[in-house]
């Protein structure tokens, strides 16, 4: 009994259950995705599946369809989630607990049923599901991803520097241009990835929102690992797009890093 209370009283044994879970669910995957990434069906090691991605006029088109997608929608999350966040920041915003519950309503539903009832809409007004209905879904399920980070960022500046700048014949606009918008350049870049790199590699709300006319480089993946003799490919293109995503965060740090030493 004295030796369980003295485990449980432990704070490194409350560790265990996390350190079980990040190996169970996230370490052993990647080591499975990158041994599959650099075998063939055989079980020899090879390097053809990622020569097969570069040598594929569709695949290769696909990817680059898809970081176009993915541009446009990040694009418009800014747009239209930097005011939003902005407004739900200022201080003479009287509810931006109500606006933050607005935009968290839609993601207490799953977002297949999303992406469907969207379908369902555009249908009912009789507009056509295209690329127009897929960029549509797209912002409309990773938006909320944008006006958070940025909201957060905006909601903790100083604001003794905005006081600051204004005291020093800054205009509202020179304020903005010049203190908040600099400032909130890392909520910024936390929106982006949240929203452009889940973009680029979903499928579902492309085959749902375009009846499957439009195929992302997630539908590529989907599709290949589904496949029983192309779960190899599958996952040396999974293993491209993990490579792409933290060769982002490296960059996104750094950038960071620079900023906090004084370099805006």
């Amino acid at each position: 009994m004295s030796k369980l209370s003295s485990l449980l009283s432990s704070r490194r044994s409350w560790a265990w259950p996390y350190a079980l879970f990040l190996v169970l669910f996230v370490i052993l995957p990647l080591i499975m995705i990158i041994i599959y990434a650099f075998h063939d069906s055989t079980g020899s090691i090879t390097l053809h599946n990622f020569a097969k991605f570069f040598t594929t006029s569709t695949d290769i088109n696909r990817f680059i369809y898809s970081i176009g997608i993915a541009i446009i929608t990040t694009l418009i999350c800014i747009l239209l989630g930097y005011p939003a966040a902005y407004i739900m920041a200022s201080a003479d915003f009287n509810t931006p607990k109500l606006m933050a519950v607005l935009f968290i309503l839609p993601m207490w539903v799953n977002f297949l049923l999303r992406t469907i009832a969207t379908a369902e809409l555009f249908s009912m007004f009789g507009l056509p599901l295209r690329e127009g209905a897929l960029l549509f879904g797209l912002t409309y399920d990773f938006l909320p991803f944008m006006i958070y980070p940025i909201y957060n960022t905006i909601q903790k500046l100083d604001n003794s520097l905005l006081e600051a700048a204004r005291d020093l014949g800054a205009t509202p606009a020179q304020v903005f241009i010049k203190v908040t918008l600099p400032l909130s350049l890392p909520g910024i870049y936390s929106g982006i990835i949240m929203v452009f790199m889940p973009t680029v590699s979903t499928f579902a709300i492309s085959e749902i929102l375009t009846k499957n006319n439009i195929h992302l480089f997630g539908t590529t993946i989907q599709e290949s690992i589904n496949s029983g003799t192309m779960l190899n490919y599958g996952a040396a293109l999974s293993l491209i797009m993990l490579v792409i995503i933290g060769l982002t965060s490296l960059i996104g740090n750094g950038s960071d890093n620079a900023r906090e030493g004084g370099i805006v």
